[in-house]
């Protein structure tokens, strides 16, 4: 990781309101901490366990070695399912300026497909989706940043 790299991810964290960020690659590691109040993020393995939409009024269990798709939780208030950020970055609702959006209000999405491209550290991650239905609202604007576990995305299940 080179200074400039260190520089754009202090910025990051000042603008995020995270409060302390470690980041440790080989034989490198940093520690990132700012003096804001604390937030506590685990962006290291984001995961919910999969479970029929039926019994999802009960708290699903944590599964820690289960894949680190984008988290699903189901909105206790409605029949919306919330597509849920699975890491901090910036989030992109196409990859790039000049490519139309990945999905819109309204657009059928299927198991696999991606909703979005978030960015960390250089690094572009499509979010793809976990369950299929209907977009019904998009809770992020385009080039935003966004924290782990923020919600993305409302779903109307099929």
């Amino acid at each position: 990781m080179d200074i400039k790299q260190i520089q754009d991810l202090i910025r990051f964290v000042a603008k995020s309101g995270v409060n302390e960020v470690a980041i440790e690659q080989n034989e490198f590691k940093i520690t990132i901490k700012t003096n804001q109040a604390a937030t506590y993020v685990n962006a290291t393995v984001p995961v919910v366990a999969h479970q029929p939409l039926a019994a999802a009024a009960a708290p699903a269990p944590v599964d820690p070695i289960a894949n680190a798709a984008a988290p699903v939780a189901v909105d206790d208030n409605s029949k919306y399912v919330t597509i849920k950020s699975p890491m901090i970055g910036t989030f992109y609702r196409s990859a790039s300026p000049d490519k139309p959006m990945m999905v819109n209000v309204g657009d059928e999405i299927n198991t696999g497909t991606v909703l979005c491209i978030i960015e960390a550290m250089k690094l572009f991650n499509e979010i793809e989706s976990e369950i299929s239905g209907r977009v019904v609202k998009i809770l992020v604007d385009n080039a935003s940043p966004v924290e782990y576990d923020q919600p993305l995305f409302l779903v109307e299940p099929k």
